[in-house]
């Protein structure tokens, strides 16, 4: 795909974040205390994480402007952990508060960067402040979908399917040539193992079945060698913190 450009990523991320929030506007007590698909997790935990991760690539980028580097979470992944832990039962209002303080502070941190400053490095994946944007990218338009506050993965764009299936190509195991026959789109092939799987269906679907989230649609199909077959099994998220 495309590379977007810093001044598209910037306006993706205000879209998302307000997207986000204007959902979360609406969220009663027990609402934040209902189960998600994730394992485990109820919104509340999702809210705490995402809250996290804005805080944490903020504070990524702070740190690359003084020339210095740290740690993408406050205490590494045991950190991460226990701060959702903690914060997750917090009451509706709570995590509205200290969801919108932490995309202020990731978006103020943002705004403004000159071409040099988006290539700083951080510790986010040995990658760049670009990197680190594109990841919060992820984060808030996945976590979102995540809430089922109805912003699903069918209301994913072409743009950001396209992006998640190049950041997901790391999921196809070794032996595996996986061919995407996304609906009214160009043919796309993820590995280059012996054993070829095609999967048809809209691009949405493709997109969250990758993601390890439910498609909405329930528009795929995957054969091998002109037989309807189960999908695939990928591997795990790339490695990394934030998923």
């Amino acid at each position: 795909m495309t590379e977007i450009t810093t001044a598209q990523l910037t306006d993706r991320l205000g879209a998302a974040a307000d997207a986000l929030a204007g959902k979360v506007a609406h969220l009663s007590d027990d609402d934040v205390r209902a189960a998600t698909g994730l394992p485990g997790w109820t919104r509340g935990h999702v809210l705490a994480h995402v809250a996290n991760v804005s805080d944490a690539v903020a504070r990524q980028v702070e740190y690359a402007l003084r020339g210095d580097s740290i740690e993408f979470y406050d205490g590494g992944t045991g950190g991460r952990n226990q701060a959702i832990e903690m914060a997750a039962g917090h009451p509706a209002a709570e995590h509205r508060a200290t969801l919108d303080a932490a995309l202020q502070r990731v978006l103020s941190a943002l705004a403004g960067l000159d071409d040099e400053q988006w290539r700083l490095r951080i510790n986010y994946r040995d990658g760049t402040v670009y990197d680190g944007a594109l990841a919060l990218w992820r984060e808030l338009v996945i976590h979102l979908a995540d809430l089922d506050v109805g912003r699903g993965p069918e209301t994913w764009s072409k743009e950001f399917c396209l992006y998640l299936l190049s950041f997901l190509a790391a999921r196809v195991p070794e032996n595996l040539r996986l061919v995407l026959l996304p609906v009214a789109l160009p043919t796309m092939t993820l590995g280059s193992g012996g054993d070829t799987i095609s999967v048809q269906g809209m691009l949405t679907d493709i997109a969250a079945w990758l993601a390890g989230r439910t498609p909405t649609l329930d528009s795929l199909r995957a054969e091998a060698a002109a037989d309807s077959v189960d999908l695939p099994q990928l591997l795990p998220w790339p490695t990394a913190l934030a998923k």
